[in-house]
This record gives C-alpha cells, sequence and structure tokens, in this order.
C-alpha cells in the first residue's frame, strides 16, 4: 500500500445535505477517494454488510459517513444518520456520569460502593466491603472474565436489580484487586450508584444529562431500540459459514454496560467533547460551558488495572505497546509513541471501535454490523497512520493474514477435541437418570428431561437457551441449542458421585468461537433437592 501523509475529506456529498456536519478548512491532503476505497476494500474482505465512519480532529468533525447496506434483506442503505449498537463503548458514557456526579460532591472515587448501595454485596466479604466506585469500573474484582453475563446475555427474566442482588452467590476466580479479568455486571452495579445517588435511571441521567447537552439527539441509550427504527442497522453475523440478518440482542438489564445506540453525527460529538475535557458549545456563538473538568478527564484516561503485554506477530508489529492498561470507562494504551485511549464494543451482529490520540485532538469511530473486529481495527489503524505520518503498513493485508491464523487456529482445537473424543463410549446411566433440575447458586435452575431417548436442556431464566443434548463420549454430552444464532453450543460433563447419582455437573463452550459472555464454566450445577 502507498504511503499517504494525511487525508483531505473533501467530502462533496456531505456538503450538498443540509443535515451534513461542517468540515475543518485545514485538513490533510489525501482525497476522500482513498478513504472509501480503503474502507469498501475491508467491508469486502471481512463480509461487512455496512459500516457507520467518523473522524474529529482538533475539535471539529472532519467525517461522519455510512457505506453499504443497512441490511441484506431490504438493502436499505448506511448514511450518516443510521444507528449502530455501540455496545461496551457505552462503558465510557457510564464512568463520565459517575465523574459528573463526583465533581458535584454526591461520590468519592475511592468510597466504597456500600456507602451508595447499602445492599450491595461480593461473595467475599473483604471484597464488599473495600471494593470502591473505582472499582466498579476497573476489571479487578477478582471476578473471572463474563462472571455472571448469563444472567443477561442472552437475554433473561431477571431484571437489573436482581442480578446486582445475585452477585454475592458469583465465586471469585483471583484475589482482590490482583488481576485483569474484563466483566460487565459491575457496570449494572454502576448504573444503581447512579440511580441510588441522582434520584434518576441510568437511562434518564445518560440521556439527559449527557447525550442531551452535547446534542447527540438522534441517539437513544436501549438495548431493546438496537436494529429498530427507520433509520437503524440491521445486526448480521456469520451462521453455519453463512453471513445473514440475525435478532438484535433485545434486553435492557444491563443498559449500563453497553445499551447505547448512536451514529457517525452524533459519536463525533462525543468524541470533540472528550478530546475537550468535557467542554460543550452547542452553538458555536455561545460561550461553551463543561459536562465535566479537565480532573475528571484525568481520571478517565488514567491506567488504574495494567493488562499483560504481548509480542504481536510480525504482521502486527506496528500494534505493539508500551504500555496498557484499564482506566475509568477506556482503554490507555500508546499507538506509535503516542498516548491513546480507546474501546471496542460487541453485541450480536454489532462490532465497533472508537480510538482517540489526546495529544493531536484526533479521534476515530468505525461501528459495523458484522461481528469482525478485524474490519475495524484496519480502518482505525489506516486512518491514524495516515493523520500521525507513520512508516506505512498494509493493514488489510496483516489484519487478513490475522484472521486466517485465528481460523487456524480455532480448527486446529476444534479437530483435537474431535480427535480425541471415544464415541464408542457409552453413558454410565441410562437417559432418564440424567434427567433433573438442576440448579446453580448465581444462574438459578437449568432443567434436563428426558423424552423418547432424547434428552433436552432449558435454562429456565434465558428462553432461548434450549436444545438437545448428544452424547459425545463417557458422562459427557454436546448442548446443541436449538436457535443456531445463538452459535454457542457446550459440553455437560456430569459426575457421579460414590453412591452412583449424579453429584454434579460442569459446562465449558465447545468452541473457541464461542462469546465469552456464556460463562458456562462459572455454573456449579447440581440436583436440585
Amino acid at each position: 500500500m502507498k504511503n499517504v501523509s494525511f487525508f483531505a475529506l473533501v467530502l462533496f456529498s456531505f456538503l450538498l445535505a443540509p443535515s451534513a456536519l461542517a468540515f475543518q478548512k485545514n485538513v490533510p491532503s489525501t482525497k476522500e477517494a482513498e478513504i472509501d476505497a480503503f474502507v469498501r476494500k475491508v467491508m469486502a474482505q471481512f463480509e461487512v454488510p455496512g459500516l457507520s465512519l467518523s473522524i474529529v480532529k482538533d475539535g471539529k468533525p472532519v467525517l461522519a459517513k455510512g457505506y453499504g447496506a443497512s441490511s441484506l434483506e431490504t438493502g436499505a442503505k448506511v448514511d450518516e444518520h443510521t444507528l449502530f449498537g455501540i455496545a461496551s463503548n457505552t462503558k465510557a458514557f457510564t464512568a463520565t456520569a459517575l465523574g459528573m456526579l463526583e465533581e458535584e460532591g454526591l461520590l468519592g472515587w475511592d468510597e466504597p460502593v456500600i456507602d451508595y448501595l447499602p445492599s450491595f454485596r461480593m461473595s467475599d466479604p473483604f471484597v464488599t466491603e473495600e471494593m470502591t466506585i473505582r472499582d466498579l469500573l476497573v476489571h479487578r474484582s477478582g471476578l473471572g472474565l463474563g462472571a455472571g453475563d448469563l444472567m443477561w446475555w442472552p437475554p433473561s427474566d431477571y431484571d437489573r436489580k436482581e442480578i446486582v442482588r445475585r452477585l454475592r452467590y458469583l465465586p471469585l476466580e483471583t484475589s482482590f484487586r490482583s488481576a485483569y479479568a474484563y466483566d460487565n455486571v459491575l457496570y449494572s452495579v454502576a448504573g444503581e450508584v447512579i440511580e441510588a445517588i441522582s434520584g434518576q435511571t441510568w437511562e434518564d441521567f445518560v440521556q439527559e444529562r449527557i447525550l442531551d447537552r452535547i446534542g447527540m439527539t438522534e441517539s437513544n441509550v436501549l438495548h431493546s431500540a438496537a436494529g429498530h427504527g427507520a433509520n437503524s442497522a440491521t445486526p448480521h453475523a456469520p451462521v453455519d459459514g453463512v453471513v445473514k440478518v440475525i435478532s438484535a440482542f433485545a434486553s435492557d438489564n444491563t443498559n449500563p454496560a453497553g445499551g447505547i445506540n448512536a451514529n457517525a453525527v452524533d459519536i463525533a460529538k462525543w468524541m470533540i467533547v472528550q478530546l475537550d475535557s468535557g467542554r460543550v458549545s452547542l452553538d458555536t456563538q455561545s460561550d461553551p460551558s463543561r459536562l465535566f473538568s479537565r480532573r475528571t478527564t484525568q481520571e478517565l484516561w488514567s491506567i488504574v488495572t495494567p493488562k499483560p503485554i504481548s509480542e504481536p506477530p510480525s504482521y502486527l508489529k506496528a500494534t505493539r505497546t508500551n504500555f496498557y492498561g484499564y482506566g475509568l470507562g477506556f482503554n490507555v494504551q500508546d499507538y506509535r509513541g503516542r498516548k491513546m485511549v480507546t474501546h471496542t464494543g460487541g453485541l450480536p451482529g454489532f462490532v465497533s471501535r472508537i480510538a482517540m490520540i489526546p495529544d493531536t485532538k484526533l479521534g476515530i469511530a468505525v461501528f459495523t454490523n458484522q461481528e469482525s473486529g478485524y474490519a475495524f481495527n484496519a480502518i482505525v489503524n489506516y486512518i491514524l497512520d495516515a493523520y500521525l505520518e507513520a512508516q506505512d503498513t498494509d493493514w488489510l493485508e496483516a489484519y487478513t493474514i490475522s484472521a486466517n491464523a485465528s481460523a487456524a487456529w480455532v480448527a486446529a482445537i476444534e479437530a483435537q477435541s474431535a480427535g480425541s473424543r471415544n464415541a464408542e463410549s457409552k453413558p454410565s446411566l441410562p437417559l432418564p437418570d440424567y434427567a433433573a433440575t438442576y440448579t446453580d447458586v448465581w444462574y438459578g435452575d437449568v432443567a434436563v428431561m428426558e423424552n423418547e431417548g432424547t434428552l433436552r436442556m432449558q435454562f429456565t431464566h434465558t428462553p432461548s437457551l434450549v436444545g438437545n443434548l448428544e452424547h459425545w463420549q463417557y458422562d459427557t454430552f454436546l448442548v446443541r441449542w436449538d436457535d443456531r444464532e445463538l452459535r454457542a453450543d457446550a459440553f455437560i460433563t456430569f459426575t457421579l458421585g460414590p453412591d452412583g447419582r449424579i453429584e454434579s455437573a460442569k459446562m465449558a463452550a465447545a468452541s473457541p468461537l464461542v462469546d465469552f459472555s456464556y460463562d458456562f464454566e462459572d455454573l456449579l450445577l447440581r440436583p436440585k433437592k
């Protein structure tokens, strides 16, 4: 790929549109066509139907544009106003909301959560007493990766308050503050803290005090709104090897962790506010005001929890970091020697990334309606390199190699699992003896039923988690969910006690491709007495 210095984004189509963002006059000199060509190549390579791209620089919008199809079924086109689920990019909004309350003197970052939510409990009394507001946001609680997500992913009948109440039963995997492990459930707790202090639900607070103030008038704060509305992207994913429309995630239980839907126009406003330490001015002729101060910016963008640094493969050597960690709702790291604050987001059929370089006041947001992180990383890095005048890397080639390597790795693991299977083995018990209602202390009941020689499983609080158990080997069965869009088949292994009866059962994802939010491995199922 030819080395480019800077982008001049001459957006003829936007200049004709009355709703288009105003563009910088002092922009780099490469044509918009170069971005368009690269974006479309990436979309084709990684089978991304539709994409939203936003760039801001020096406090001004440079580009807000849509590419491709909002839906493969309808053929509707993506434009700068098309809404996408931004998933965990929402976490920065929740952290910012807490920062606003801290500036008002209504909470302290390092004050215990139980001072604001007296009923809050973790499984370890010490952690309950010591966990602070800051701890809710930085993934160092001792919970394992995605622990507790099965209480809301896929959508369950638990509400947010019940999910928070059940945290007390979730086992800790590591000691408090000793290790990084990404979680979602503690952001639900953060949402409850916001409600307890402000008297507003998380949804009302974020909508009224952040989105409305910034002028994000087209965005909303509800998971349940994803994929709905006249100009909303439809989620897509590869199901059995074919990219197709899938059902949107519809539960509002964890909006504080991932509920916002936004578009290119609105997210540009958010990045400008973040890059200017909370300064807000909806009318450029009026005096600007602040959503928050530089002090809160420093809190949001400072590493609290270090993350392991690994050496990237040669084709991704430009992504090598010297520092890497999690702040408050943001990942903080370096990119080509400059500090970068960034986050990604993932929901069924939507993945996204926001990346900002504070010292150059550069922000980039890429939203997609397919599940390819390779696509958004290639585009973000391409644009970062252009603005930073970095040495050329062919990011499309690099991430194509990465995708192929990942696919080969997954195939090898799945082949090894299948190859080590003893298909001639038999279950220890007759199939009816496996049928029972099992219970887990934090999730609740899981039913296994037998009918005419077939075992079926139903997670009683999660309507979509129902499927057949196919014998795998010995006392291990493969659970194949009826809803193939879940892409989350799992193994269940039954353990017999000394009396020959089932004592417990453990589950595990059947493939590395299963999303970590299906935290089957955290369940300890015991026959219900």
